[in-house]
C-alpha cells in the first residue's frame, strides 16, 4: 500500500531568504520531479512551489528508504545539516488534512487568499505533463481542489478577494502611505502582476506595466493602465513613486548597481512580491529607497469572523476528506465492487425481463426502461457496499465484500 508523505517549508517557519533557496520554477520543478520519479520507492511525486511555500508530495512504496529532506537537499545541492529546522514533514491523514486546508487558503499568510487553488491545480497539471503523478496523488489533489472550490463558493473567509498585494496595500495604508496620484510601475505581467496593477489602479495610482517584447501581443493589461517594454524599466524609474515587482523569474529584475545608476526620485518605495526575490535585497541600502518583501505585510482580520468562517470551511472539508479516505482505503477493492454492482444489476434485469417484455409499450421504451432499472440497481448496490463501510471496521467490511463477490463474482477479462 502506497503511503502519502510530504515535506514543506513555508512562511510560518522560514523567512523569504530560506524559502527562495528551496523554491522551484516550472522548468526546475519538472526536472526535479523527473529525477525523483526515477528513485526506487517513489510511485509518484508533485512539487507545489509558491511565494509563501514549497512542498514536495510523494506517493511512497515500501522500498523508499531515503528521506524526503535528503532528496530535496540533493536536488538543491545544499548541505542537509543547515536547513532541517525550517522544514516540517507530514504523513498519512495529517498530510491529507494539510493539503485540503492549504488548498482553500486556511494555511496561507493571507487567510483565504484565492491564488492557492489555482497553484495546487497547476502543480498537479505539471506533474501530469511530465508523467510523475500516480493514482493516489491524482485523486488526493483533485479532491482537494474540488473541496477548495466549494469552500470558496459557500464560505466568506474574507471581505473581498485577497492576494499578497492586498496585504501590501493595507500595510501601506496603516503607515499613512496613500496611493492616490502616485506613479507606480509594476514589473511582471503574469497573474500576480495583473492583480497588482489592478489593485494599484483601484486605489488611485497611475499604473504602468512592463511587458516582455516577445509576449507583447498576448498580455492583457488592466483597463486604465499603461505599458512599456521590460527593457525600458530602468529609464522609467525616474517617473516612479512606487515600484512593485512580481514575476516568476529566477533572476533579479532590478539589481543594485542598475538602480544606483538610474535616475530616480528622492524617495522611492519598492515592493518585491516574488520568491525567489525579484529585487536585489541590497537595493534597500541606497539613499531614499525603502524596500519591502513579501514577508513585510499581512492582512488583519477580525478573529471572531475568521474563526466562524474556518469552522464552516472545516465542516465542508470533512466531507471531502472522508470521500478521499474511503477511496484510499478501498481502492484495491473498487474493481471487485464494480463487478458486484454490474452482476447484481444484470441479475435484477434477468428477473424482471419477462415482466417488462409483457408491457404494452414499444421496443425502444422497453430498452430504455431496462437500462434505467439496470443503472438504478447498480447504484443501489454500490451505495449499500459503501454504506456498510461506514458501519463496519475495515477487516469485517473486507470479509463482507469477499463473501458477496462469491455470489456475484467478477467476470474473467
Amino acid at each position: 500500500m502506497n503511503r502519502i508523505k510530504m515535506i514543506g517549508i513555508d512562511h510560518s517557519k522560514a523567512s523569504v531568504a530560506y524559502r527562495e533557496l528551496f523554491s522551484f520554477t516550472k522548468t526546475s520543478a519538472t526536472a526535479a520531479m523527473e529525477t525523483l520519479k526515477g528513485k526506487k520507492g517513489v510511485s509518484g511525486c508533485i512539487i507545489l512551489s509558491t511565494c509563501n511555500r514549497m512542498e514536495l508530495w510523494v506517493s511512497a512504496e515500501d522500498g523508499l528508504e531515503e528521506s524526503l529532506y535528503e532528496m530535496l537537499c540533493q536536488l538543491k545541492e545544499v548541505d542537509p545539516s543547515l536547513y532541517e529546522e525550517y522544514f516540517i514533514q507530514r504523513e498519512g491523514m495529517e498530510a491529507v488534512w494539510h493539503l485540503f486546508e492549504t488548498s482553500c487558503g486556511l494555511k496561507s499568510k493571507i487567510i483565504g487568499e484565492d491564488q492557492i487553488i489555482t497553484q495546487v491545480k497547476d502543480a498537479l497539471n505539471l506533474a501530469r505533463e511530465c508523467f510523475c503523478t500516480d493514482k493516489v496523488l491524482e485523486m488526493l489533489f483533485r479532491t482537494a481542489v474540488t473541496a477548495a472550490k466549494k469552500v470558496k463558493t459557500e464560505v466568506r473567509i474574507s471581505h473581498k478577494d485577497t492576494s499578497a498585494i492586498d496585504g501590501a496595500i493595507e500595510g501601506m495604508k496603516r503607515t499613512g502611505y496613500s496611493l492616490a496620484g502616485k506613479t507606480c510601475m509594476v514589473i511582471g505581467n503574469g497573474e500576480m502582476g495583473r492583480l497588482t496593477a489592478l489593485a494599484m489602479k483601484q486605489n488611485g495610482a497611475d499604473v504602468t506595466v512592463t511587458v516582455r517584447q516577445y509576449r507583447s501581443g498576448q498580455v492583457q493589461i488592466p483597463l486604465g493602465c499603461s505599458r512599456i517594454n521590460y527593457g525600458e524599466r530602468l529609464d522609467f524609474l525616474k517617473n516612479c513613486d512606487l515600484v512593485v515587482s512580481a514575476t516568476a523569474s529566477p533572476n533579479f529584475t532590478l539589481k543594485r548597481e542598475d538602480v544606483e545608476k538610474a535616475e530616480r526620485k528622492e524617495r522611492l518605495l519598492m515592493i518585491d512580491l516574488a520568491v525567489p526575490r525579484d529585487i536585489e535585497p541590497s537595493v534597500a541600502e541606497l539613499p531614499g529607497v525603502t524596500l519591502y518583501d513579501i514577508d513585510s505585510f499581512e492582512l488583519h482580520q477580525e478573529n471572531q469572523e475568521l474563526n466562524q468562517s474556518m469552522a464552516q470551511a472545516d465542516h465542508i472539508l470533512e466531507e471531502y476528506v472522508q470521500e478521499f479516505t474511503t477511496w484510499y482505503d478501498c481502492r484495491d477493492l473498487i474493481p471487485v465492487i464494480k463487478g458486484i454492482c454490474n452482476n447484481a444489476a444484470r441479475d435484477v434485469g434477468l428477473r424482471i425481463h419477462k415482466e417488462v417484455s409483457h408491457l404494452e409499450i414499444g421496443d425502444a421504451e422497453k430498452k430504455k426502461l431496462e437500462k434505467t432499472i439496470d443503472t438504478a440497481a447498480s447504484k443501489v448496490v454500490n451505495k449499500l457496499m459503501f454504506d456498510l463501510r461506514e458501519n463496519l471496521n475495515m477487516d469485517t467490511w473486507r470479509e463482507c465484500v469477499e463473501a458477496i463477490a462469491k455470489i456475484y463474482p467478477m467476470e474473467e477479462p
